[in-house]
């Protein structure tokens, strides 16, 4: 058993080297010159490494240099998104944000091109770096590539000098790329292995200054200036004291606490696991979290290289580096059936614990919305006061004012919004950006059998869909309607599904019974359980009041099926509003009700009146927001009023 880092540290872990973005073909197969197409990521070995190993729970930070522009944005948000510290990420004010541009052409060869050219990470400024930020952490990771240059080796020097007196471990991922220690052309980024003795004599004047060293064979390779992996290991022995842990790529890692042997496997060697590789690149950032993870817990070698190859096996079964990492629930997933998933990119199972699990924000703890995605109605609203119907853009633009002005009045963080993109495009635009929870329409309206509003081609309409946009999708359905009309309903919502999965966007199901037929306290559980067992698992549900022993029921069933589901939001349906307060009082006593998403209840009779002329913009935006804000205190002070979970216990 290795030493356990238990100290009380506030950070486990201080990441220092490459953050970058990286632009990922979309296209598979395709030469880089054919890509048409990139998907946008976080990059950069240690960006990686950082977003990594918050995933799987550490406390991490990245000590690094972005450019003052939308990408050092990107990729500070990024960052901050999955829990990494970035108070000591530093801001260039001339420089740009590395980029890199990657192709998955085959099972072998991934074209990179690195952007890196005086690039904002490149210029760390080591009299930046406070040594009592460097003492706060259990261990400091540096990367290869930031030995590289004067500039970031004065950076590297100055954090490691910190390490070194305050106790913190120090890690060393070797990180070998030739292109960017110049010994290869701009283009050629995918090469792994050049031999230099220059490189090597740089690299082994650090080695000694680590406690922990990690790399390939042939990172291995220049670090001991030798292509005989056995002796190059003894080279960096020489002149290091570290932990070595060597990548055998799917054969799995070997450990050497102490003196090499004379057969690579004598050392602590751990089993990788086999799986059908889409893309290597990212799998040693993948392998460095696990091991991390499971080094600075106090874990054994076995255990930590079991994580590490574990995490490496599931990022090469996907796209892309950081957002393929896995989270900590994932992982223990993975690691107990991994022997039966030799295909982790098509288990049903973990392709949802990682849809779920990392979802940004990863928790809503309260839905307050204002819903104005009718489309039918406010057209024949406007036809009744013989309104212009080219106004009811202008109006929606005008609501999204209305629920801003009424979150501002209760004190509520973020407004949520139900806005369609038919009259709405413009609102949407308005809204987006800003951190709201923001639904979109993608049904027909009045639609049954479901049909969706353009055409069936989801995919083609989705991917231009900002990732903040929640998918909507109201459905007129009764789990005894007759077989071919909900077998045609269920195989849409099977398909709008996929595509948001597919799309990476969350998606909200609107379940609402028709008029013309009987509903008890088990129909509408019995329609979700219906689409659980379809596969189709919704981030949320939109559903009307209910009685207690209906909110039972439903909460039953998503807690058996799904307890990642974010919630349940409750419709309108035009009730009075003293009606919609009768049914806030079932719903808040269930935790999974997170709050509603109303529309005409609030917004239908102040529209009417602008639509008509009798009021103007302010009192319209006056009216809505007063009667939104009423609903949002309506809510607050019946969940406020119901028992915690401490209470219960007491």
């Amino acid at each position: 058993m290795q030493e356990a880092h238990t100290n009380n540290r506030p950070m486990d872990l201080i990441c220092l080297g490459r953050v970058a973005v990286d632009l990922y073909a979309e296209q598979i197969g395709s030469r880089l010159e054919d890509v048409s197409s990139f998907a946008k990521y976080l990059g950069g070995s240690s960006g990686n490494m950082a977003y990594g190993t918050a995933r799987l729970g550490l406390k991490s930070a990245m000590l690094s240099r972005v450019g003052n522009e939308q990408m050092g944005g990107f990729v500070r948000e990024e960052l901050e998104r999955a829990g990494v510290d970035t108070s000591a990420l530093q801001t260039d004010p001339q420089r740009h944000t590395g980029l890199v541009l990657l192709a998955l052409k085959d099972r072998d060869s991934f074209p990179l091109l690195f952007y890196r050219r005086d690039c904002a990470d490149m210029a760390i400024d080591a009299e930046a770096i406070d040594p009592a930020f460097i003492a706060r952490a259990k261990a400091l990771a540096i990367t290869g590539t930031h030995l590289s240059t004067e500039t970031t080796a004065r950076a590297c020097r100055k954090a490691l000098d910190a390490a070194t007196e305050h106790g913190v471990k120090r890690v060393l991922d070797i990180d070998y790329r030739p292109v960017l220690w110049g010994l290869t052309t701009p283009g050629d980024g995918e090469t792994r292995f050049i031999a230099d003795e220059s490189v090597t004599t740089d690299l082994q004047h650090w080695l000694g200054d680590f406690d922990l060293i990690v790399g390939t064979e042939e990172e291995f390779h220049i670090a001991g200036g030798s292509t005989d992996t056995l002796e190059s290991l003894r080279a960096v022995r020489q002149v290091s004291g570290a932990t070595l842990v060597c990548k055998l790529g799917a054969l799995g890692c070997v450990v050497f606490e102490g003196e090499i042997p004379d057969r690579i496997e004598d050392g602590i060697l751990v089993e990788g696991v086999k799986v059908e590789v889409l893309n290597v690149l990212g799998a040693g950032d993948a392998f460095m979290s696990g091991l991390l993870r499971g080094w600075l817990r106090g874990e054994s070698w076995e255990t930590s290289a079991s994580y590490a190859n574990a995490c490496g096996a599931l990022v090469v079964s996907r796209h892309g580096c950081a957002p393929a990492m896995p989270t900590e629930e994932e992982l223990f997933d993975y690691l107990d059936r991994r022997a039966t998933v030799p295909r982790p990119d098509q288990d049903e199972r973990l392709n949802h614990l990682h849809r779920v699990t990392t979802r940004s924000p990863a928790d809503w703890p309260q839905v307050c919305g204002l819903a104005f995605d009718h489309r039918r109605q406010l057209t024949d609203m406007a036809r009744d006061v013989k309104a212009d119907p080219a106004r009811i853009p202008v109006l929606k633009q005008l609501l999204v004012r209305a629920a801003e002005e009424g979150a501002r009045r209760t004190g509520l963080a973020k407004p949520a919004i139900l806005v369609d993109d038919v009259f709405g495009q413009d609102a949407l635009n308005d809204a987006t950006g800003k951190g709201w929870w923001i639904g979109r329409p993608v049904e027909l309206p009045s639609s049954r059998p479901l049909h969706f509003q353009h055409g069936d081609d989801l995919g083609s309409e989705l991917r231009h869909w900002p990732a903040e946009h929640i998918i909507k999708c109201l459905v007129f359905y009764h789990p005894d309607d007759p077989v071919s009309l909900r077998l045609d309903q269920e195989a849409r919502l099977r398909q709008l599904y996929q595509a948001a999965c597919a799309n990476h966007l969350e998606l909200l199901i609107e379940v609402i019974p028709p008029n013309q037929q009987e509903v008890d306290d088990r129909t509408l559980a019995r329609s979700l359980l219906r689409f659980y067992n379809l596969g189709i698992r919704p981030d949320w549900w939109k559903l009307p009041a209910m009685s207690d022993t209906a909110w039972d029921a439903v909460c039953q069933a998503i807690e058996e099926q799904d307890p990642h589901c974010r919630g349940v939001v409750l419709l309108g349906l035009d009730a009075p509003m003293d009606d919609m307060k009768r049914g806030f009082a079932a719903a808040a006593r269930h935790p999974q009700c997170k709050g509603f998403t109303v529309g005409r209840t609030l917004f239908a009779g102040p529209s009417r009146e602008w639509l008509a002329g009798a009021i103007d913009d302010a009192q319209l935006i006056d009216k809505v927001a007063a009667n939104y804000a009423e609903l949002i205190e309506e809510w607050q002070r019946l969940r406020a009023a119901q028992p915690t979970a401490e209470d219960v216990l007491s």
